[in-house]
């Protein structure tokens, strides 16, 4: 079981990692300290998981062994201003603020033991995957708490280079928001058809799932499973040939491009 946690920050990322941790028995209510400034959040964390609150950050942080920070990129600035210093010896720092560095956290909070993470929103229901990195003060041990809360959160992947985290953060953090609006477009595309919303939600739904399953149980590259269900001048290839006119894969390409170039300018704080 982790020692004692604290939150900067108290947003549904935040709320996701609690819910994990309580879910695996990783911690105890009363072992969570959630630094957040609206009333309504510190309201709701505590009404739905029996946390601790404050309007403090340094309170949230001051005998916690573990330290999440969970703001937006846009205040990071003022967060490591408010906290340099308050950190002891043996306190793990992990960061799930997008596009900031390991070097700013570090010089900005005047400790060495940081963890970034790139978590993404899936993570609210355990089927995140989240990517990550260590500073070399932070200890084995120290890892090996980070692995047990990622995974209390779905798959964790470490990287040895900081550079991946910013392309994890345009591929797997945003990539939801992707599949989404693709299943909004599919949905439409169903209602266009004649069927009910509803029902076009059901179909598309249970499509995806049922893709992804297949996708990860079946060992087979994704075109070789593409092609296992389209058949020669068939439906399925009329489709694909609208797609490809299209110029889906460009179009998608250009996305996670756009949303890794806004990750690094936030990271250089860019608003």
């Amino acid at each position: 079981m982790l020692k004692n946690i604290g939150f900067v920050g108290g947003g549904k990322m935040a709320e996701a990692i609690v819910r994990g941790l309580l879910a695996n028995g990783l911690v105890r209510p009363g072992q969570v300290v959630v630094g957040e400034p609206l009333p309504e959040r510190r309201e709701a964390l505590t009404s739905r998981h029996g946390v601790a609150t404050t309007t403090s950050n340094r309170e949230a942080v001051r005998t916690a062994e573990l330290v999440v920070l969970a703001v937006q990129p846009q205040h990071v600035g003022e967060v490591l201003a408010d906290l340099r210093g308050q950190f002891f010896d043996g306190q793990l720092v992990l960061s799930i603020v997008a596009g900031v560095t390991l070097a700013r956290l570090v010089e900005g909070l005047e400790h060495r033991a940081v963890v970034r993470v790139m978590p993404n929103t899936p993570a609210q229901v355990g089927e995140g995957v989240s990517v990550w990195t260590a500073t070399p003060a932070v200890s084995e041990a120290s890892r090996e708490q980070a692995r047990a809360i990622l995974r209390s959160l779905g798959r964790e992947v470490f990287v040895a280079d900081e550079k991946y985290l910013d392309m994890a953060t345009a591929l797997s953090g945003s990539g939801p928001a992707y599949v989404f609006l693709f299943m909004e477009a599919m949905v439409d595309a169903g209602v266009h058809l004649g069927f009910t919303r509803k029902v076009a939600e059901e179909l598309v739904l249970q499509t995806v799932l049922g893709s992804v399953v297949m996708a990860r149980e079946s060992g087979k590259h994704l075109a070789e499973l593409r092609n296992l269900v389209t058949s020669p001048a068939g439906t399925t290839a009329a489709g694909l040939q609208e797609l490809e006119d299209g110029r889906l894969r460009a179009v998608v390409d250009r996305a996670v491009l756009a949303a890794y170039e806004r990750c690094k300018e936030l990271g250089q704080g860019r608003k």
